[in-house]
């Protein structure tokens, strides 16, 4: 499960050590460690990390297919965190150490910077190959953060980005070595917690104005 922690200005947030998948619980303990930073006084920053082989692997379709009448209500939640984090008014990096697929690539563009290991795991939006269209709200996302050659090569064809690839296509600010993705990610966060949070949140609030209503428009939540 999702633990926080505090490096001075900077909260760490590791979503786990297994796929950190996105299930029920787990979104409540992601959601819970933002009501934390939120709250803070002070200067302050977010780096989100993983410990292990994922940074992670998206929906729960294991949960999903144990209960297929939640289905809506689930893919409304996932898109509310994703329309949280896109305009968090906190400044955020993404330290990916490991493999990010699908709805954990997307949760990864929600953040206002990304660092990706360099010589192992891949980004990937494979819904293509799985069969799981894009709902327009993750369209929005994708759309909204990538560059419109990457988004239509990422979209389509499922194609895996390793970290030197990722920085290339501008789907990463940043690539590091084995041991170094969250040193790398918490130097990048820290000189920027102190911008004032209630003007962050506001500059990103309007900029993303279009693909946040598209998120968490519950009539825009299928995966059909």
């Amino acid at each position: 499960m999702p633990t926080l922690d505090r490096d001075g200005e900077v909260f760490v947030l590791d979503l786990g050590t297994d796929e950190n998948r996105f299930h029920p619980d787990w979104l409540a303990a992601v959601n819970a460690a933002l009501d934390e930073v939120e709250a803070a006084d002070g200067p302050r920053a977010l780096v989100t990390s993983a410990t292990g082989k994922f940074w992670s692997n998206g929906l729960d379709l294991d949960w999903l297919g144990a209960n297929p009448d939640r289905l809506t209500e689930y893919v409304v939640d996932v898109q509310a965190l994703f329309a949280r984090v896109l305009t968090l008014p906190v400044p955020n990096v993404a330290a990916i150490q490991g493999h990010c697929f699908a709805a954990g690539a997307m949760l990864a563009l929600a953040h206002d910077f990304r660092v990706m290991r360099a010589d192992r795991g891949f980004f990937c939006l494979p819904e293509v190959d799985i069969q799981i269209p894009f709902t327009f709200g993750m369209s929005a996302l994708i759309q909204a953060r990538l560059d419109k050659q990457t988004v239509h090569e990422a979209m389509t064809t499922a194609r895996r980005y390793g970290g030197t690839d990722a920085l290339a296509a501008r789907i990463v600010d940043a690539v590091a070595d084995e041991g170094k993705v969250l040193a790398t990610a918490v130097e990048l966060a820290r000189p920027l917690a102190g911008k004032p949070a209630a003007t962050l949140g506001t500059i990103k609030s309007r900029m993303y104005s279009d693909v946040t209503t598209a998120l968490r428009d519950p009539s825009g939540a299928s995966l059909g």
